[in-house]
């Protein structure tokens, strides 16, 4: 059977910078910077998990777009971004409570599946956006964050930036959307755009 993820590869740039990596297909979007636990107990993602604590190295969280978390491996969006554990505890035999950040984001153009179910995607980074300041228009942005970091010290938002992909990744974790929406928001390359897109939508929902 082809792998559905070959048809991407006729219209996304060559890989300059290609590897491969571990994919953890989740119910979920992790947004660069963002934080991300996790209760780890089937096998695949536990040898996963060991062997990216003895290296250090990142696995890939992709948005699950056909499939489930658990069983048999998902089909996963084509684009993610990269995590790295920061913290792992035993929670009991075979169980394992992981925290991860996120770094970057990345383009899956193809996949293959191991044995054991773990899903590898040969991958390339997808280009960064344009270090940007947060517009006037949108300083809304930065005044709910820092509101949200007051009431809620554990939210992830100690140091607030003036950056416009870094605070419209944070509202995009943040606001009560659904994954497609959280998945168009990673995509997106556009810090700015995608500040007033999610400003706008705190608009129509009462946030702002």
């Amino acid at each position: 059977m082809s792998n559905p993820l070959q048809s991407l590869r006729g219209f996304l740039a060559p890989a300059a910078h290609a590897h491969e990596l571990p994919l953890f297909p989740l119910n979920a979007v992790l947004f660069p910077g963002g934080r991300l636990r996790l209760k780890v107990f089937e096998a695949r993602y536990l040898d996963m998990a060991a062997d990216c604590l003895r290296g250090n190295l990142p696995f890939g969280v992709c948005l699950i777009k056909q499939g489930t978390e658990v069983g048999l491996a998902a089909l996963p969006e084509a684009v993610g971004c990269h995590a790295r554990i920061v913290t792992a505890d035993m929670d009991g035999p075979g169980v394992m409570r992981i925290e991860a950040r996120g770094e970057r984001r990345f383009v899956v153009e193809n996949t293959r599946l191991e044995a054991n179910q773990l899903l590898l995607g040969q991958v390339r980074d997808k280009d960064d956006e344009a270090p940007l300041p947060v517009p006037d228009h949108c300083r809304t942005a930065l005044m709910f964050l820092k509101a949200l970091a007051a009431k809620a010290p554990d939210a992830g938002l100690e140091n607030i930036r003036n950056d416009a992909s870094w605070a419209g990744f944070r509202l995009a974790e943040v606001l009560p959307l659904k994954a497609g929406a959280r998945q168009a928001m990673l995509e997106m390359n556009d810090g700015v755009k995608r500040l007033e897109i999610l400003l706008e939508f705190m608009r129509r929902s009462g946030l702002g």
